[in-house]
């Protein structure tokens, strides 16, 4: 009985450790040649296709809702000319990142562990392996490249679409002035918050790929194994991508000071 406790209470920690090892293997064997660069590109349009529109839509209501709020709160205090830097801020630092990331983990990292388990129940996987084709260095890398190159890509999108739409909404429905909007933004925005807005998004297409990669590869149970591992791939990407976003939030503001308007 007691036994069988403790192998409950510490599977969760032989699961990250198995976790780290494999994304070990697969930092390894980013240098191993050659590149698969045709199943990069391949990966990466896929991605691209599956999470762009999705992306946009999610963009709008995230640089509305992020407008009005704080737009309603500034109004408050009497600073509506801070409207504009206020709301870029909030899209760039943490809407955008974030709205990329659960578009890359739910639409992109649930297709990478469908395909993978798929391949794996077919023991594909296994059949390379005897081939001598490593299948991280053949499926994975190239998957978690195309992820990762997307993702900031998308963030970029994200972010554009959600500062103009903070914009449309500012101007439009809280009757703020467009100079002022636009002027705004470099008072309390500074270069470093996009830098910060990118390298989140690359960290969390990095930990989506990653993560749906292990749980993919490692399916059992037929197709109901497949579907398991594919809710376990995005259920764990999301408790991770909150946990480095505030992570990198708290060590960005201790490097880069806020700018004082």
């Amino acid at each position: 009985m007691a036994s069988t406790v403790a192998t409950r209470v510490l599977a969760p920690v032989g699961t990250a450790g198995k976790l780290f090892a494999f994304a070990l293997d697969v930092v390894v064997a980013l240098f191993k040649r050659p590149f698969q660069l045709r199943e990069f590109i391949q990966q990466a349009w896929f991605i691209a296709s599956v999470t762009i529109v999705p992306t946009a839509l999610v963009a709008i209501p995230f640089g509305a809702v992020i407008a009005l709020q704080v737009g309603g709160l500034i109004k408050q205090f009497g600073a509506q000319s801070f409207t504009g830097s206020a709301s870029v801020l909030a899209v760039v630092q943490q809407a955008a990142p974030i709205g990329t990331a659960l578009l890359i983990a739910g639409a992109g990292g649930s297709a990478i562990a469908a395909d993978l388990g798929a391949r794996k129940i077919r023991e594909e996987l296994d059949a390379m392996m005897v081939l001598g084709i490593d299948p991280v260095q053949r499926l994975v890398v190239p998957r978690v490249l195309a992820t990762m190159m997307v993702a900031i890509f998308l963030n970029g999108m994200v972010s554009v679409v959600g500062v103009a739409g903070g914009y449309f909404f500012n101007v439009i429905l809280q009757h703020g002035t467009p100079g002022a909007y636009i002027a705004s933004f470099t008072a309390l925005a500074q270069l470093p918050d996009l830098w910060e807005g990118m390298f989140k998004a690359l960290m969390f297409g990095l930990i989506a790929a990653i993560v749906a990669a292990y749980k993919g590869m490692n399916a059992a149970g037929g197709p109901k194994g497949v579907g398991d591992a594919v809710n376990e791939s995005v259920v764990i990407t999301f408790l991770m991508l909150f946990v480095v976003n505030f992570v990198v939030s708290a060590i960005f503001l201790q490097l880069v000071p806020p700018k004082m308007g």
